[in-house]
């Protein structure tokens, strides 16, 4: 009660300005999709309303003074193909940031009829690919906020039950799936990560920083490695560059904040997001008998720093932390046939550059290091016997690097490395038990470390066939 005291007194402390205000603003930049440079003068209209603005040099735009809601915008300019964003949510003074990239199309002298779609189509694998956008997976029904579960429901996709987000893509196993965050890899995004697996009951990410996503379930090119079944790309927004800005959330992944603000010098931003289960405080707080509750928490950063119009460095912290440690009390009075102590630790920390080198030429490296270390114990509730004993760890170095020449309108090559050194250590023993046929499974036990290089280089040659006419 003390705590929920200082909260409304906070609430009620907060400026004026931030309570008060109902308008809000639209900035960020328009790239060209193939080169990734900026598109000077291009137009960017908030439909059904006068408002629009157009990019300066650098590519930027800002519309101010919008009112609060929600909006769609429409970006257009001579060459590129016109497009719709939908959900652009403008919060009371706040900044909503929309970095979106214009496909180029060819010009015909005859008169033509363009039509905006309202769904972004991946040009060069548009059958096996869909896109959401954060705003997309947060409104969701059932999806609480979590990516994975919003494409549960997708065609060829099956989910292993309803307390995992192991996905089964085109009937391949959940081992064969791989998510990227801003161009880096990383082995599980969702909190008490199935070892060996990418599943997990509940989503590691924040929602509010996620920009979009892009899903592919086949087709995908030689980029993403060895995966078989899936590929999950996810883009991560940038922070305001222009004023510090905070919220606070309380959903049911767990409550929290996120902050964000420019760098030093006006030349990036950062963005810092925390955030912590509540379930666990709920049952101390109601004393719900022998009850017990799972406790996890995460962190997620994004620090963006220009070196210059054609260079830009982007580093990125995802950390989450994990504990479900039931004693056998609870478990008699549960009726669990096991019960003992569960913690999992997990981080991905990496660091991008992008680079523009010409107009038709740009490159993105990455080295990124992930770490997941298990402590679990696990005992027979009758007899007290260990069963089990996990201690893991596994770590891995990645480098990266992704060139993609333009050579034309039509043509286009995208070439890179990547190397990847892998260190494992384990500490591990199973008891002897009878399993459900009765049959006796002897102890078994390993400890050891191991250590692998694995690498690879890739080459993709992509074309674009423009339409014949009569």
């Amino acid at each position: 009660m003390y705590r929920i005291i200082l909260l409304f007194i906070a609430i009620a402390l907060m400026p004026a300005r931030i309570l008060s205000a109902q308008e809000g603003a639209i900035k960020d930049q328009l790239i060209d999709a193939k080169t990734k440079t900026p598109l000077a003068g291009a137009n960017i209209q908030i439909m059904d309303t006068p408002f629009g603005a157009a990019c300066d040099e650098s590519g930027h735009f800002l519309i101010p003074q919008i009112s609060v809601g929600a909006y769609a915008l429409e970006f257009s300019y001579v060459g590129y193909q016109t497009t719709v964003k939908t959900d652009v949510i403008v919060r009371p003074g706040r900044i909503t940031t929309v970095e979106m990239e214009l496909q180029p199309t060819l010009l015909e002298t005859e008169t033509i009829s363009v039509s905006a779609a309202y769904f972004a189509e991946i040009a060069d694998q548009p059958v096996s690919t869909i896109n959401f956008s954060g705003e997309e997976i947060r409104r969701a029904p059932g999806s609480a906020g979590d990516v994975s579960r919003i494409v549960m429901g997708l065609p060829s996709l099956a989910k292993v039950n309803d307390q995992s987000n192991s996905l089964i893509v085109r009937g391949g196993s959940p081992t064969e799936n791989a998510f990227f965050v801003d161009n880096i890899e990383i082995p599980n995004i969702n909190h008490f990560p199935t070892q060996g697996a990418s599943g997990g009951p509940i989503g590691l990410l924040t929602v509010d920083l996620i920009k979009d996503i892009k899903f592919s379930t086949g087709g995908f090119n030689a980029r993403y490695g060895d995966r078989l079944s899936s590929v999950m790309e996810i883009s991560l927004r940038e922070g305001n560059r222009d004023e510090f800005d905070g919220q606070a959330d309380l959903n049911f992944a767990g409550f929290g904040t996120v902050l964000e603000g420019p760098l030093p010098g006006s030349n990036g931003s950062w963005v810092l997001s925390a955030r912590r289960s509540y379930l666990d405080l709920l049952v101390k707080a109601v004393d719900i008998g022998s009850s017990v509750a799972p406790r996890y928490g995460d962190i997620q950063a994004k620090f963006v720093m220009d070196l210059n119009p054609n260079h830009q460095l982007i580093w990125l912290g995802v950390f989450g932390d994990d504990h479900n440690n039931p004693d056998r009390t609870v478990a008699l009075e549960n009726d669990m046939i096991v019960y003992g102590a569960q913690d999992i630790y997990e981080n991905t920390t990496g660091l991008n550059w992008r680079a523009i080198w010409s107009k038709n030429f740009y490159s993105r490296s990455s080295i990124s290091f992930t770490s997941t270390r298990f402590k679990e114990d696990f005992y027979e509730t009758a007899s007290t016997r260990h069963l089990l004993q996990n201690r893991s760890l596994e770590q891995a170095l990645k480098f990266r690097t992704i060139n993609h020449w333009q050579l034309s309108d039509s043509y286009a090559i995208e070439a890179g490395i990547e190397v990847k050194r892998i260190y494992h250590q384990v500490n591990n023993f199973f008891a002897d038990y009878t399993d459900a046929l009765g049959n006796e499974v002897p102890y078994f036990a390993f400890s050891g470390k191991n250590t692998a290089t694995q690498s690879g280089i890739f080459m993709n040659l992509a074309t674009c066939f423009a339409d014949i006419g009569e």
